[in-house]
């Protein structure tokens, strides 16, 4: 009778140890929350704002890029809905091996599970992309640029665009030969999760993006409305995440 018991006490201290913990990716705080607040070994709860946090893999945190040194093309893009104006760089991609003190950066939930950020066409100063791994561009974030390595080993950097006003909830993100100012707006790693925050704008969610597919490219774009709630005609919520494998996986 009292092993019976015991096994009985047993059986429901592991339900509800597993109902304590949150999935993989999933909500685990926030004002209002009521459900689980642990996440699974190796994940942690990582908050992006007062109301919402999320369960995101623990990461191994990369160090800087040893060259974080303006390109020496003059050429400059702008911050628009489309691509930028300015000239490519010359030279190719970094290869398809992840070079020391770089990241893929890649989405996490369908439709775009596991398309990787990108400029397109790829390798210049152009809109950014979610696209396939075999065509993964190589980033980082340095002092609050988002940057890319190119093949002779330069960089691009990470423009979002200003908002137009108070209508907009959808801002595109491109990459430009020369450093966003300031006052464009920083980029962070929250835990692997890549956000993006200005003065003047408060979001729900730093880590919200939307990918829009245009044809046969998926344009990223910073989501400005909460997350997967009254999502642009079109588009998907998604968050995007670093990667640190040797190479680059579907």
């Amino acid at each position: 009778m009292l092993v019976a018991i015991l096994a009985v006490a047993l059986s429901v201290a592991q339900t509800t140890t597993a109902q304590a913990t949150a999935p993989q990716w999933g909500q685990c705080g926030g004002i209002g929350w009521t459900g689980p607040t642990a996440c699974p070994s190796g994940w942690v709860c990582t908050v992006s704002n007062e109301y919402y946090s999320q369960c995101l893999q623990e990461p191994s945190t990369p160090a800087a890029p040893s060259s974080t040194a303006v390109p020496t093309s003059t050429a400059t893009g702008t911050s628009s809905g489309s691509a930028p104006t300015g000239t490519a760089p010359a030279g190719a991609g970094p290869g398809s091996t992840l070079k020391p003190n770089y990241l893929w950066i890649r989405a996490v939930e369908d439709p775009q599970f596991h398309k990787y950020l990108q400029s397109s066409p790829l390798y210049t100063a152009s809109g950014s992309v979610l696209g396939s791994y075999t065509t993964a561009g190589q980033f980082n974030v340095v002092n609050g640029q988002l940057v890319q390595l190119l093949g002779d080993g330069t960089l691009l950097y990470g423009s979002v665009e200003p908002r137009a006003d108070p209508s907009v909830m959808k801002l595109r993100l491109s990459f430009s030969t020369t450093p966003a100012p300031a006052s464009a707006g920083a980029f962070a790693f929250s835990g692997d999760a890549l956000q993006w925050t200005i003065a003047n704008i408060t979001r729900p969610n730093n880590a919200a993006w939307l990918a829009c597919p245009d044809g046969n490219a998926v344009p990223l774009f910073v989501n400005l409305g909460p997350y997967a709630y009254n999502t642009p005609a079109g588009c998907s919520d998604e968050t995007i995440h670093f990667y640190n494998g040797a190479t680059a996986v579907p």
